[in-house]
């Protein structure tokens, strides 16, 4: 497939994410590129369907001790622990370069608290150079991160607390799939008020140096990422999709070890309306509009007209 330069003006890729129009159905996935300034020299965010930052506390956290990256088999584990710079910080440094950004942007908002949630979310629903919220409920490598995504109740609550103060932008909700059932979750996400949903975010996993008998990672466990979670992702958002957002109308963002077109292709078939890449832009920053323009061609030989005709598209077998 061609990745020919010059901007993407092809109609048949832009898509609408819970309202906010998209020139592609690309992103990238929060945590992976900081919070814009980053990839500015390799990333043309012209061509980027929109930009996700890397998570906002309420209060700067230097994150967890190292060792906390870790190359596995087919993947990555990574127990950062969502060290950022917090939102006073955020608000003072980070927003300017965001304001000149000719992207949509989201930031992805942290907490330990359902007051934690709102304070952040608030005071990022004020700017407008902010298209809107993505809600991490679900990250595993922080204690008691997964208390918000992994108990229908509490989600629905603290997705309730933040939608009534999110009035301006969007708010889309990260979900875990470190449940039983990422189904039910998607329900009470939506019962909360979402507008969109993105899955999946990192599977819990370990490494183990068999030499020393000690963990490779300081924290212990980390999340998994990269190729080896996709089938697993694409499943999360097929079932997602068919049994919850389909009929409702809302729109999941795919992610999960996505490379390449081909596995792009995948997510948005299997339901999702956009697609983020996050593991493999340590490898290619360039990735995501290298991605769309293969999409684009795809569209063109297939005799596709709109790539929003792929979404959901699965022909599964007769019953």
């Amino acid at each position: 497939m061609s990745t020919a330069s010059g901007p993407i003006t092809s109609s048949a890729l832009r898509v609408d994410l819970a309202g906010v129009p998209l020139v592609t159905p690309m992103l990238t996935a929060s945590g992976t590129c900081g919070y814009g300034p980053e990839y500015a020299d390799a990333l043309d965010y012209r061509m980027l369907g929109a930009f996700t930052t890397k998570s906002v506390t309420r209060h700067e956290r230097p994150g967890n001790a190292p060792e906390r990256i870790v190359e596995v088999r087919a993947g990555m584990l990574n127990a950062i622990g969502l060290a950022n710079v917090g939102i006073d910080r955020f608000l003072a440094e980070k927003v300017p370069f965001i304001e000149t950004m000719p992207t949509p942007v989201f930031v992805n908002v942290a907490g330990y608290t359902i007051e934690d949630y709102v304070y952040v979310a608030e005071r990022i629903d004020a700017l407008d150079c902010i298209a809107g919220i993505e809600l991490n409920v679900s990250c595993p490598n922080v204690k008691d991160g997964l208390m918000f995504g992994t108990d229908p109740a509490l989600l629905e609550t603290v997705v309730s607390a933040v939608r009534a103060v999110v009035t301006r932008g969007r708010l889309i909700v990260k979900l875990s799939p470190n449940v039983t059932d990422i189904a039910v979750m998607a329900r009470a996400a939506l019962a909360g008020g979402a507008d969109a949903l993105s899955l999946i975010n990192t599977y819990v996993g370990m490494s183990i140096d068999a030499g020393t008998r000690r963990p490779h990672i300081a924290n212990v466990t980390g999340g998994l990422s990269g190729p080896a979670i996709k089938p697993l992702a694409l499943f999360n958002v097929h079932r997602v999709y068919r049994q919850v957002t389909r009929s409702a109308g809302i729109p999941i963002v795919g992610m999960g070890g996505v490379q390449s077109a081909s596995d792009a292709l995948e997510f948005i078939l299997a339901g999702a309306t956009a697609v983020a890449v996050g593991t493999a832009l340590f490898v290619d920053p360039t990735l995501p509009v290298k991605i769309a323009r293969e999409i684009e061609q795809y569209l063109a030989e297939t005799g596709t007209r709109h790539v929003s005709e792929l979404v959901g598209a699965l022909e599964l077998p007769e019953a």
